[in-house]
């Protein structure tokens, strides 16, 4: 079997013998009458009827990549796609196609407006069998017919090559024993597996109906910094940066969630951003250092009605993308027409990891509990982040169908407020389906000099060893004393919410290009010249 250079070296030679004959390889423009999947379509009406459509009693031009090559000698059936669909094109010798001059024409909104014949090519047949592989572009022009199995085809009366591809398509992308090329190569991965390419269109789907769903609830898109001086607004460990003129650090986001809120001082009622988070930490079937995250800002809204708003929402998504009240995932079926049910995260912790009245449990205590479910607990570890390590242990993978848990201790976030019957609980809610946390949310703290307390308490930790504080913020700190109305904030990881969706366990599958580790160490290999 030949390699990849060798068979680069052939298909070199190959692009040389185009040149050879004065032919560019690379136009800068084609003619393309229709979508693939358009004229699959229209297909019947063209053929059948041909006085009711303007390409039907002409020549109609065709683009798209060569996925096969069938036939030989006098015949060969080619199938094209063109990111729409795929379609059937035949080229016969005794058809005496032509090779079409490439020429570019300002006044055509296609660029080409006349089948030129290409001077120097005298067989454009015997060129195309020996020129034209699986993976170049090209552009065919001809009538439509069936073959006599059915099949729609364009029977070919001219060509052109408009791109030649170097490397070969894999043959059978399933075959490949190294799972992660799928993730290096992704643009290989979506063009040879109709499933993945199915599964990010979903994605895409997904993102616009969260949008219009927010938009026709009042809300505003807003676009805020990913260069920030102080990375707040979450518990994470930061990336950061330099930047020359101004000769200051930065760090790129790991939340918007304070931008947001200083958005509600200024009386924007409802605003949100979807955007890109980076936070410095592992990466497993769940994370991924580059996320993408929705965050929203709702005035005089509480954690109880953003609990209503986020229920509406997921059951809408999954009407829109399933036409139903149910998805699939990971061979469970998710329901999600029936209000979600609604628990206290202590009580769960209680009922999983057989652990009540967790405030009077020792560190020692907690630590041994941990333990037995196979968490790793560091020595800067405190009360909040034992008992989660727990909950992701014991608990979270039992949470199949939709539920929300409420009533988180108040150490667990700094910026929500606290339960007014409850000073040890702030009024924050997560949604878990599938075992997936998809949703952060609570009701914002407003009161600045809680705030403040709040965010000494967050330094004393810092101090203590912990890397994933949220730092104290004066200028927001400062806005807050502007005042800042009761307010609700939500925070949805779309890539979880995609997993869900496109039906996989591992992030890697919900990301079009997740973050990897280099071949060769190195990101990039540089062209020497």
């Amino acid at each position: 079997m030949a390699s990849q250079e060798e068979i680069k070296e052939v298909r070199l030679e190959k692009l040389k013998k185009l040149e050879s004959l004065g032919i560019e390889a690379y136009p800068i423009s084609v003619r393309k009458d229709f979508d693939l999947k358009d004229l699959r379509e229209q297909f019947d009406a063209l053929v059948k009827e041909p006085d009711s459509a303007e390409y039907a009693a002409q020549d109609i031009s065709l683009t798209g990549r060569i996925m096969s090559m069938r036939g030989q000698g006098a015949l060969a059936f080619i199938d094209l796609f063109d990111g729409t669909a795929t379609f059937q094109a035949i080229v016969k010798k005794d058809e005496n196609p032509i090779y079409i001059l490439s020429t570019q024409n300002g006044e055509s909104v296609s660029g080409i407006t006349d089948t030129v014949a290409h001077p120097q090519v005298t067989n454009a047949f015997e060129l195309f069998k020996d020129t034209a592989d699986i993976g170049d572009f090209v552009e065919v022009r001809g009538k439509l017919m069936r073959t006599q199995r059915g099949e729609m085809s364009i029977l070919v009366t001219a060509w052109r090559m408009i791109t030649k591809s170097l490397r070969p398509l894999p043959e059978k992308w399933n075959g490949l024993q190294d799972v992660e090329e799928r993730y290096r190569r992704r643009y290989l991965d979506v063009l040879s597996n109709e499933d993945v390419r199915k599964s990010f269109i979903l994605r895409s789907k997904l993102l616009t109906a969260v949008r219009r769903f927010y938009d026709d609830h009042g809300y505003l898109e807003v676009e805020l910094p990913i260069l920030q001086a102080l990375a707040g607004g979450a518990t994470a460990a930061v990336f950061g940066t330099h930047h020359n003129a101004l000769d200051l650090d930065f760090n790129l986001t790991i939340a918007q969630e304070l931008y947001l809120k200083k958005l509600i001082v200024g009386g924007f009622n409802k605003v949100y951003e979807v955007g890109r988070r980076f936070r410095n930490e592992g990466i497993d079937a769940t994370h991924n250092p580059e996320f993408t995250m929705l965050e929203s800002q709702e005035a005089y809204a509480d954690a109880k009605s953003q609990r209503q708003f986020i229920q509406d929402l997921v059951q809408s998504l999954v009407r829109e993308l399933f036409g139903a009240d149910s998805f699939q995932y990971e061979g469970q079926t998710i329901e999600t027409g029936k209000p979600f049910e609604v628990r206290e995260y202590l009580d769960v912790i209680a009922e999983y990891a057989d652990i009540t009245d967790v405030r009077t449990k020792s560190r020692e205590e907690l630590v041994e509990v941990a333990h037995k479910f196979g968490a790793d607990i560091e020595p800067a570890d405190e009360f909040e982040k034992i008992i989660d390590k727990i909950y992701k242990k014991a608990v979270r993978p039992n949470l199949i169908q939709p539920i929300f848990l409420i009533n988180y201790p108040v150490e667990f976030n700094p910026f929500a407020k606290r339960r007014e019957d409850d000073k040890t609980l702030i009024d924050r809610f997560q949604l878990v389906m599938g075992g997936l946390e998809v949703t952060n949310c609570f009701s914002e703290l407003n009161n600045p000099v809680d705030q403040r307390e709040r965010y000494e308490e967050q330094d004393r930790k810092k101090r203590k060893g912990d890397g994933e504080i949220s730092p104290s913020d004066q200028d927001y700190l400062e806005a807050m004393e502007y005042g800042m109305p009761p307010n609700g904030g939500i925070g949805i990881g779309i890539d979880r919410l995609a997993m869900l969706f496109i039906n996989t366990g591992n992030i890697k599958d919900a990301i079009l290009f997740p973050t990897m580790k280099p071949e060769g160490g190195i990101s990039a290999t540089p062209l020497v010249g």
